[in-house]
């Protein structure tokens, strides 16, 4: 760029152009500009906009430690940070980043399965972010009672994710309950040491609590009873509490009239009378989710159900063994349903999903998956009673096809999200839903009728699309991929398991598709390490990519993984044909890779895996390895991995090669 034209975008120092407006001005700007490679260009091209963005940005996402400290500095007026994805994140690097830091104005921080923290780290961040409202800390699994305790210190946050913290016991849980008594959403989910005695503690001393989720605890009636006396609770999710029951639903439904939400799914001890007496006591419940709890609704429940029809949204009802009366009962009495589910439900039928969708026009998301007695004609109901319908699951209804799928494309304008998962549909039936422009999500997987022609279809239409799934969908070629690569350029998640027509001249057209994050390529056995090349070349935002079985990708793909996919946290690559020298080189070049599975690489000895995995200490979280290899790599070298909070999934598989048919 030259000076003249510096100076005419604000890039010089002149007061002309973009640079003459104020910084809130180019402020408001930005926030106008959706695409972050536009709000990118418009950082390049002018220094006023760089300036802009400094100080006006307010979420900020880190995906390695090193420019943490100088980030942080960079933009002052941040109010959310999320740090999940920011590998070999320790307490040491975190306490160096804070330090010096304007953090004041962060309300939320998102730490979720950033193992290398702990209650340090989590003392420092306190400490730096007088203000902080939210913490997430799920699936930090080494995290226990003094983490816990650190966070107990920010008594102003409402916000707290606890999930698979199984470290965390009653003491750590009563520290937060007392430290935080304006918290009002709480998730300690899978933290299995938690009893009724932390749950009972935490109720007194939280009585903002409005949403809290103790699902996979163990916990008993006893907890429901203390949960009642919360007089703001609107949402509570106790799925797989195998210790709760009929008693302590009828405690919980004596408690205050207000929640919206509740969750009982997989609670084996739960009948339809429980749910009954829980409808019974909290007349203004919107969602209820029942899945894979009841065998059988009874009349009782159902009279009961009815009683909400002013306010039910959401009800699931999975794996219940349904009938066509039931279904009618439902649909005359829930009218006001958005959402309903009878996934894996037997007794689904034509006839009864037309009695439901008769009287449900508000119906948004139907899920019928595996309802295998579905036909076109439910197709037909529900295409002319459910006009505003968004999302269409029918995973392994065989009995469908392009007649039914036209009618559905023609009346529902505002589909997003269709699952046709192994139901055998074919081009005509493509044909019919590229007629979806909104479409975002289309999973068509098992799916041997598909040719590029019917990819053909879609990629000409439903330029939204952000993901597809074509899991062996076996007749799909080079030539469907040049087609989808050239209309569907918002792709991010994109499934071509097995699909083994495919070659590099097919991957070549992927490099496209800039904003990909999530590839499927297992099984792909015609492509080699130049289609890889071509991949990562083109997609720079690639997160997540499989290769598992692509017997012909060696050393060439793993240098160019190392040299352009600089945002990879997760990568499988077992069975590849790849030397110890080009997986040293990759985990010691990937910054961002956390989560590796290298099962039977039988070309990498015993000294390239111990070099390997020394270069990646401290960034891997997770690692999936034969368990033959444990006896043979150095002691040293697996404490250290598991000191650095990596979880190593030893498997014992016999090498077989698999076609990919």
């Amino acid at each position: 760029m030259s000076e003249e034209e510096a100076q005419r975008y604000g890039g010089g120092t002149g007061g002309g152009g973009v640079g003459a407006l104020s910084v809130d001005l180019l402020g408001q700007v930005l926030d106008r500009v959706l695409e972050r490679r536009d709000r990118k260009a418009c950082r390049l091209v002018s220094r006023a906009f760089a300036r802009a963005e400094a100080a006006h940005r307010r979420v900020l996402r880190v995906l390695r430690r090193e420019p943490l400290p100088r980030l942080l500095r960079a933009f002052p007026a941040l109010e959310r940070l999320d740090l999940s994805a920011c590998a070999s994140l320790d307490d040491a690097s975190l306490a160096a980043a804070l330090a010096g830091a304007d953090l004041g104005t962060v309300r939320q921080v998102c730490l979720a399965r950033a193992s290398g923290v702990g209650w340090r780290g989590l003392e420092a961040l306190v400490a730096a972010c007088p203000r902080l409202e939210a913490v997430d800390l799920s699936h930090c699994v080494g995290a226990g009672d003094r983490e816990a305790a650190a966070l107990a210190t920010a008594s102003g946050l409402r916000e707290l994710n606890l999930e698979k913290c199984l470290g965390v016991t009653d003491m750590g849980l009563a520290k937060v309950a007392v430290g935080c008594p304006r918290l009002e959403n709480l998730s300690f989910k899978w933290c299995r040491e938690i009893s009724d005695i932390g749950v009972d503690l935490l109720v007194k001393k939280c009585r903002e609590l409005r949403s809290l989720n103790i699902s996979y605890l163990k916990v008993s009636n006893e907890s429901l009873r203390s949960i009642s006396t919360l007089e703001k609770l609107e949402e509570l999710a106790m799925v797989a509490c195998s210790c709760i029951d009929d008693e302590g639903l009828e405690l919980l439904s004596r408690g205050s009239n207000s929640l919206q939400s509740v969750d009982v799914s997989r609670c084996d001890h739960v009948t339809s009378q429980g749910l009954a007496s829980l409808i019974d006591g909290h007349s203004f419940l919107q969602k209820l989710y029942a899945a894979d709890s009841l065998h059988e609704i009874g009349q009782h429940f159902l009279s009961k159900l009815i009683t909400l029809k002013a306010t039910l949204t959401v009800l699931r009802l999975d794996g219940f063994e349904v009938s066509c009366s039931l279904l009618s009962a439902i649909g005359e009495g829930c009218t006001n349903l958005v959402e309903i589910g009878l996934s894996k439900c037997n007794g689904v039928t034509d006839e009864g999903i037309s009695s439901l969708v008769a009287c449900c026009s508000y119906l948004r998301t139907i899920d019928l998956t595996c309802c295998n007695l579905v036909t076109n004609n439910s197709l037909d109901s529900i295409a002319d009673n459910c006009k505003l319908l968004e999302c269409l699951r029918l995973e392994s209804c065989s009995s469908i096809n392009e007649k039914g799928l036209e009618r559905i494309a023609s009346c529902c304008p505002n589909l997003k999200e269709i699952d046709l998962t192994d139901c055998g549909v074919n081009d005509e039936a493509l044909h019919h839903l590229a007629k979806c422009s909104e479409l975002l999500i289309l999973k068509l997987g098992l799916s041997s009728s598909i040719s590029d022609k019917g990819l053909g279809f879609i990629s000409s239409k439903c330029g939204k699309l952000i993901e597809l799934d074509l899991y062996r969908c076996s007749s799909i070629t080079d030539d469907g991929l040049a087609a989808l690569a050239n209309g569907c350029k918002k792709i991010k998640l994109l499934n071509l398991c097995y699909c083994n027509k495919i070659t590099d001249s097919g991957l070549s057209h992927l490099g496209a598709l800039e904003e990909l994050t999530n590839l499927e390529l297992r099984c792909l056995v015609r492509i080699t390490g130049i289609g890889i090349s071509s991949v990562v070349i083109g997609c720079k935002s690639l997160v997540e990519l499989d290769l598992k079985r692509c017997y012909s990708v060696d050393d060439s793909g793993l240098w160019a993984l190392a040299r352009y996919a600089l945002n990879l946290r997760q990568l499988t690559i077992s069975y590849c044909q790849v030397t110890g020298l080009g997986l040293c080189h990759l985990l010691s070049s990937l910054r961002c890779l956390q989560d590796v599975k290298m099962v039977h690489l039988s070309w990498v000895s015993i000294e390239g895996f111990e070099m390997a995995l020394r270069a990646a200490c401290g960034r891997l979280k997770k690692l999936k390895i034969l368990s033959g290899l444990k006896t043979v790599l150095s002691p040293d070298l697996l404490q250290l991995l598991q000191a650095c909070g990596c979880r190593i999934r030893w498997v014992n598989k016999p090498l077989v090669y698999k076609d990919a048919i």
